[in-house]
């Protein structure tokens, strides 16, 4: 069951960390921009925020779940140094980007409050898991990498959730705002949970 699920969401990952190739082949009316207002679309700080934060977040969504497995820590250091690399220059660029597009979030103060704080968790984890191995304590930053998965895995969870509360309650906009916090709380609390697991 655990393989099975682990499978799942490599699937996800992978198919939502491809998601910014979207915006070269589809229309922006048919994407997430087309419920952004005009004068936002034409502030070119938010555009290249926007852009950052999908292309490196995807990439981070994309590389990121290769990392977890014990047996290919141990068997490729290399390569898992090497992905680490790259995964932690990509969520903190995609991380940065998110902190200032929150304060355009959809949905107004408490869905901005929600991706703000998702943001700079996602920063937070990332950066003191980096000063973690620097120092050694490989465990600590093992269990603050799980946090910043977390965080880069809400790229998923918001794709899951949205569509089914607004079926559910039929209300887009308060789907939004709730979305906004339902998307990475529930993936911390579960990472708190495995880093609890395996550290007994």
């Amino acid at each position: 069951m655990r393989k099975l699920l682990f499978a799942i969401m490599c699937i996800f990952a992978l198919l939502v960390g491809a998601y910014p190739l979207l915006y070269a082949f589809v229309e922006s009316k048919y994407t997430f921009l087309s419920s952004k207002a005009p004068e936002v679309l034409h502030n070119i700080i938010w555009k290249t925020a926007f852009l950052a934060h999908i292309i490196f977040g995807g990439l981070a969504l994309f590389i990121g779940w290769r990392q977890f497995g014990p047996t290919f820590r141990s068997k490729y250091t290399g390569l898992h140094r090497a992905i680490g690399k790259i995964y932690i220059i990509a969520a903190i660029i995609s991380s940065v980007s998110a902190l200032y597009m929150g304060f355009y979030a959809n949905g107004g103060l408490v869905s901005e409050t929600g991706f703000i704080l998702l943001a700079i968790t996602w920063l937070m984890t990332t950066a003191i898991a980096v000063a973690k191995i620097r120092s050694g304590q490989v465990i600590q930053h093992q269990q603050l990498m799980t946090y910043s998965y977390a965080c880069a895995f809400a790229a998923v969870t918001l794709r899951l959730w949205y569509p089914l509360l607004k079926n559910m309650i039929g209300d887009p906009v308060n789907s939004y705002v709730i979305v906004a916090w339902l998307c990475w709380v529930p993936n911390i609390l579960i990472a708190y949970f495995l880093n609890r697991r395996v550290k007994a």
